[in-house]
């Protein structure tokens, strides 16, 4: 691997912990306001965005690259509402995939066609992420100061179970 697309992985591999971290900050959010449903959709985001830190770490060593941990920036600890919540994390995914647009872009200027090909994953994995969100902020914004609209959804959101994915992918 060559070490510009090894520091851009290290970059991710830090963005994507981060990602992790941040949702566990939502979780403990949701925790707090009594939202336990949002709370358990919070937890498996944080689980899901661990598995992609880890995917990236282990694709560096598996192309002989080295890994270079950098510390974790500190995430928000509080939003105004679930919907503030959630729009921070639409916003947030939303650059999450500009950042799987970059290391793309880079791959193909270093030729690296086996890091284009593991980054096509991510490229499907954000589209997903984004859509996911962005329908949650949609039926929040429907909802807004629906107290029972919010605790139904509450109820619908804690149903989410985190699933890796199969080893091949």
């Amino acid at each position: 691997m060559k070490e510009t697309m090894a520091e851009a992985f290290n970059r991710q591999i830090n963005a994507e912990m981060y990602s992790s971290y941040l949702y566990l900050s939502m979780e403990a959010y949701f925790q707090s306001i009594g939202l336990n449903g949002f709370a358990v959709w919070m937890r498996a985001q944080v689980q899901e965005e661990l598995m992609h830190a880890m995917k990236f770490y282990d694709f560096v060593f598996e192309r002989n690259g080295k890994v270079k941990l950098e510390a974790i920036e500190k995430p928000e600890s509080h939003w105004g509402s679930p919907l503030d919540a959630f729009e921070a994390i639409l916003k947030h995914e939303q650059h999450v995939s500009s950042l799987i647009d970059d290391l793309v872009n880079l791959a193909i200027e270093e030729k690296d066609h086996a890091s284009n090909i593991f980054l096509q994953w991510f490229v499907t994995e954000q589209v997903e992420e984004e859509s996911t969100v962005g329908a949650i902020v949609d039926r929040l914004r429907l909802i807004e100061r629906d107290n029972a609209g919010l605790f139904m959804m509450d109820a619908e959101l804690g149903k989410r179970v985190f699933t890796p994915p199969a080893p091949s992918e």
